[in-house]
């Protein structure tokens, strides 16, 4: 996994940041990065956020046991575009993310972000639980950002075709009261296009910028 220095120094990078707790968002941000690797001279580079803990006196361990690094403000200042998933917390973004997010304030001040294509994805246990609304509030925060934000158009079949998740404002999965229901095809299709398409305006932007 390339370095935050290797990140500032390479080709452009479409930033897949997420926080999953049993996996299904992770799942979904795998796919999504996937449909950004579908778009040539541009890359993905998948970043997680520790758990918030409760126990003020604990601290989690700055590079995580296995999967993606934690993502630092570097690596969020110098994407090319942002990708951000969550699983669902009550029509919201989970804490973690959130907290993370919160602390982009010196970003914001110097418009680090402004101009760039971001999209959202989220997961929940039922098919009602949220999805939509979740999707919805996790965008406030970047418009604040001054970015691009992204959905995905009803030209792409599976949008009308899912029986599962998939929104136009996003990516999205309905996981099981278990949280153990794998992707759909649908949803992995929605996924990779999302990626696709964000990537394919981050480049364009990128050249003529």
């Amino acid at each position: 996994m390339p370095s935050p220095i290797d990140i500032e120094t390479s080709d452009p990078y479409i930033l897949v940041l997420y926080y999953s707790r049993h996996g299904s968002t992770a799942a979904m941000a795998e796919e999504i990065a996937v449909g950004v690797a579908k778009v040539k001279s541009i890359r993905a580079v998948v970043r997680t956020v520790p758990a918030v803990s409760d126990n003020i006196d604990s601290s989690v361990e700055a590079i995580p046991e296995a999967g993606p690094l934690y993502c630092s403000e570097s690596d969020l200042k110098h994407c090319a575009g942002l990708i951000m998933g969550s699983p669902t917390r009550f029509g919201n973004m989970a804490a973690p993310l959130k907290y993370f997010i919160d602390a982009t304030s010196t970003l914001w001040l110097n418009g680090d972000l402004i101009g760039k294509p971001a999209a959202v994805f989220s997961s929940t246990s039922s098919m009602h639980g949220g999805n939509e609304a979740t999707l919805l509030t996790m965008m406030l925060p970047l418009i604040h950002h001054g970015m691009l934000l992204l959905g995905i158009p009803y030209s792409h079949a599976a949008l009308h075709q899912t029986q599962s998740g998939g929104t136009p404002y996003g990516a999205s999965h309905v996981a099981g009261h278990d949280n153990k229901r794998p992707l759909s095809e649908d949803e992995i299709d929605l996924c990779r296009i999302l990626g696709q398409r964000v990537a394919t305006l981050a480049l364009k932007l990128e050249m003529n910028g």
